[in-house]
């Protein structure tokens, strides 16, 4: 009787809460009444429509209570269902993100839904979190503030604005049909930098009008401001495509079916520099690959940019002194493997009297010091850990963000540069990340999570170390399920060296000596870190999914296999020119060690699914290891790597070289080499309109597994979805697939 009556309760609640709050919604969306805002949902002060909501809830009540009798035995009126996970509003909520700081450096701006749906609005909140309104001087959240902390710069419809720091004596310093972006101040604080229709102009705050800096020809590639050298010249970057090839994706929900093409490669890129008042550009250095980053000294007489080549594996640090004309690199490496774009950043010291560096050299991301002629070359930190985000708090000392305690956390330290001694601020485990430092280098800002907690923002005074929560963004029905804590382990691979991190969920209710089917999920992307001492970001619906997994009698594992990142160089270099190789051993090496922990694993029913690299992965393994996997779902998976090397040869390249030059690494790697011995079933899911894993991928495997008499597949697509699915609708239909899969092929 108590759990019946604590299930109603909580069903009730929960479905008029739910009611409440889209009904308002739905309401204020089409009223013209001023509302307010609390941390709930929205309330405006209108009778009219409060009675009418109550007297719907009246009904609502009383169906309810008709309905109870046969639905509290059905399924024990938890509100974990599919439909919840899936469907707005969301049942964790929509996650605050931080933007900027206001001007006036006392309180943050950030974007967020307070009523837990998709649309996003911006909020502005003091750093104790104890008032919490919608902003609406959305201008700022593009304001760009002067050097001497005097002046804003900011794009309204897209011309630029001047106001003070308190957004007052506003004046428009361009009108034009023509979209004016990425305004930069000089030094002094006198001119901006700016650019329109591919060229540069710079204003001078001062005076009328502005100057034309560059007059490029029709079919050059458009100029992009990338710092001031001084207050007389600028480094600007040209992004040449020329060589990119059209690629389609096409779409056929309308009226026509249209061709989707876009054009794919990688640039040229050209680093000028430019004199405003002489108006004269020079060449610095032109390259195919990627600029990482890009910055000039205090004195305006060096500035430094760290390119990486079109392959990702040779790296150089280039500095360009002013006084001497010389472009030079003063730093160089190099990889079997390929440079993770992360980890490239560089930049000169407040006073500029040396560059601030990250690198891998040492197999972990660390920072290191120079000087702008080579000279110097100091590391700061080192370890098995890695240094994932720094800051200036002065010229001798860093605000840092380290792996260090363990390599599911993040935690905050100040350094020392000059002793290289570190002082830990903060002290309860969690996970942090997206770090913004206050102007006055007081406060900082990020995003956290801790165990079945998703991320919200906190605020740390740097001087006390005391950390405050200013947003609380998860709705109370969310709080009010019993979400199962993970098992979190680190355990050796195979090789008695290789150190993976990995997570698993029991079933409800499990019984001792009891074994139960398993779902692996593969997390997308390659590279990235997916386990860790919190909610997921990136999988959050996933998450909510694997935790109802686990109430239909499920374990759930997943492995952060070679390739992710947040475990050094080494480990994500390993799969480079064989993927998927190396990463199914390491999934098979995790369900063998939770069957050591626990027992309960019953190792001849495991099926594995996932997204994007998730799905490559899914098809690879039940394809090169069908005895260890029974079943696969692959959602938007890649099946066969020469299409995504035409679609996207930045990733594919780094990873396994060209289709021409290494036709054995892309047949190996790809699923689709494997289709016409397929053993097991699959389930492929794929958006029809997907502009970065196309359909093709999808299309040429099941048409391999029908030309081979394979006859245990399926497939479902979603004409209007893209990679990333953006329908609640589409979610839902995705996953109630992939579970009936499941529940078909492993029980």
């Amino acid at each position: 009787h108590r759990y019946i009556a604590t299930s109603l309760h909580r069903y009730i609640a929960t479905s008029l809460h739910r009611y409440i709050a889209t009904s308002l919604h739905r309401y204020i969306a089409t009223s013209n009444y001023i509302f307010y805002k609390s941390n709930s949902f929205s309330v405006c002060k209108l009778p009219r429509i409060l009675k009418q909501i109550f007297f719907a809830m009246k009904l609502r009540l009383l169906v309810a209570l008709l309905l109870i009798s046969g639905s509290v035995f059905a399924q024990g009126l938890d509100t974990l269902q599919l439909k919840t996970i899936f469907m707005e509003p969301f049942l964790p909520g929509a996650r605050p993100s931080v933007t900027s700081f206001h001007p006036d450096g006392k309180h943050l701006i950030f974007s967020w839904n307070d009523s837990s749906f998709r649309k996003t609005e911006y909020f502005i909140t003091d750093l104790a979190g104890k008032k919490t309104e919608e902003f609406k001087e959305t201008e700022l959240n593009r304001a760009s503030t002067s050097p001497d902390g005097k002046w804003l710069v900011y794009g309204e419809k897209g011309d630029l604005w001047l106001s003070d720091i308190k957004l007052k004596n506003k004046t428009q310093l361009t009108k034009t049909k023509a979209f004016e972006f990425g305004a930069r101040w000089s030094p002094d604080s006198k001119r901006i930098a700016f650019a329109q229709n591919g060229d540069i102009f710079v204003i001078d705050v001062n005076k009328p009008g502005f100057i034309q800096v560059t007059n490029k020809k029709e079919k050059d590639p458009g100029y992009s401001v990338s710092a001031w050298l001084g207050n007389d010249e600028l480094i600007a970057t040209q992004n040449d495509d020329k060589d990119d090839k059209e690629v389609f994706f096409p779409e056929y929900v309308g009226k026509f079916v249209k061709p989707g093409s876009a054009k794919r490669g990688i640039s040229e890129i050209k680093v000028h520099r430019l004199g405003v008042d002489s108006t004269y550009a020079r060449e610095l250095h032109s390259e195919k690959g990627w600029m990482m980053s890009i910055d000039a000294s205090k004195n305006g007489n060096e500035a430094l940019w760290v390119f990486i080549d079109s392959d990702m594996k040779k790296y150089n640090l280039y500095v360009f002194n002013k006084k001497e004309n010389t472009t030079k690199s003063i730093l160089a490496d190099s990889t079997k493997g390929w440079f993770h774009n992360s980890f490239t950043s560089a930049r000169f010291s407040p006073n500029g009297d040396f560059i601030l560096f990250e690198s891998e050299a040492s197999g972990w991301n660390h920072l290191y010091t120079i000087k702008a002629d080579g000279s110097e070359k100091t590391q700061l930190t080192s370890g098995d850990y890695e240094v994932t985000w720094f800051d200036f708090l002065s010229n001798n000392e860093l605000v840092i963000a380290t792996s260090e305690v363990d390599l599911g956390e993040r935690q905050v330290y100040t350094l020392d540069i000059k002793t290289k001694k570190q002082k830990r601020i903060t002290t309860d485990e969690g996970f942090r990340k997206d770090f913004q430092l206050s102007a006055d280098k007081k406060t900082l800002v990020y995003e956290k999570t801790i165990w079945n907690d998703p991320f919200d923002i906190f605020a740390l005074n740097l001087k006390s170390g005391k950390e405050v929560r200013i947003t609380n963004s998860t709705p109370e029905r969310f709080k009010q399920i019993n979400w199962q804590k993970p098992n979190y382990w680190r355990f050796t691979g195979r090789d008695g060296e290789t150190k993976i991190n990995m997570t698993m969920l029991k079933p409800v209710g499990f019984e001792e000596g009891k074994t139960y089917p398993v779902v692996v999920f593969v997390h997308g992307a390659g590279s990235l870190q997916n386990v860790y001492k919190g909610w997921s970001e990136s999988y959050w619906r996933e998450y909510m999914f694997h935790q109802y997994l686990t109430q239909q009698g499920y374990v759930v594992v997943e492995v952060d296999y070679r390739h992710s990142t947040g475990y050094g160089r080494k480990f994500r270099e390993d799969v480079t020119n064989w993927m998927g190789k190396f990463e199914t051993e390491d999934i098979i090496d995790g369900l063998d060690f939770a069957q050591k922990q626990t027992g309960i694993l019953d190792l001849n029913r495991v099926g594995v699914y996932g997204g994007s690299y998730g799905g490559f992965m899914a098809l690879y393994c039940v394809s090169v290891a069908p005895e260890r996997f029974h079943a696969a779902a692959a959602l938007r998976a890649v099946t066969n790597w020469e299409n995504y090397y035409y679609a996207n040869p930045w990733y594919t390249q780094a990873r396994l070289g060209t289709p021409d030059k290494n036709p054995e690494n892309y047949k190996r790697s790809s699923p689709l080499s494997f289709a016409d011995t397929l053993k097991r079933p699959v389930y492929i899911l794929h958006g029809l309109i997907d502009n970065n894993v196309g359909f093709q991928d999808a299309v040429q495997y099941v048409e391999k597994l029908i030309q081979s008499g394979n006859e245990q597949f399926e497939m479902m697509m979603y004409p209007s979805e893209r990679h990333s699915f953006t329908d609640p609708d589409a979610w839902y239909d995705e996953y109630r697939r992939i579970y009936t899969f499941f529940e078909r092929e492993l029980k």
